[in-house]
């Protein structure tokens, strides 16, 4: 059990790290493109991580731990999701909050199919 909280956790402090990486590198004020992203790509990681663990029944639940739970839940964020539709509504900005939200919904659902999909045919 202690194995278990201790991958999820240095998966978790990797992941953060990439989020905050991603947040320098994707700057933008006009749209939230940096949180688009790594939801997006984190969507894409877990698809494909699923996949593969369904198609190699010797993937290890522990590498599941580290990759699924730690890293892709630390790189990806709902509450930034959630704060940045706040400051949208709360400017005015109607249509991308709308856009955003759509964006993250649709093609994170639709990225973690395509990383499913990707290992198994």
């Amino acid at each position: 059990m202690l194995k278990n909280f201790l991958l999820v956790g240095l998966g978790g402090g990797i992941g953060s790290m990439l989020r905050y990486a991603s947040s320098l590198v994707i700057n933008s004020r006009f749209f939230p493109w940096s949180t688009l992203a790594v939801n997006l790509i984190g969507s894409l990681i877990i698809g494909v991580v699923l996949g593969y663990s369904t198609k190699d029944e010797s993937f290890v639940y522990n590498w599941k731990l580290f990759l699924a739970t730690g890293i892709c839940g630390g790189f990806t964020t709902f509450s930034s999701f959630s704060a940045e539709n706040m400051e949208l509504l709360n400017t005015g900005r109607y249509g991308a909050a709308f856009a955003y939200i759509c964006a993250s919904v649709i093609l994170g659902i639709a990225a973690a199919w395509l990383g499913f999909k990707l290992l198994n045919n």
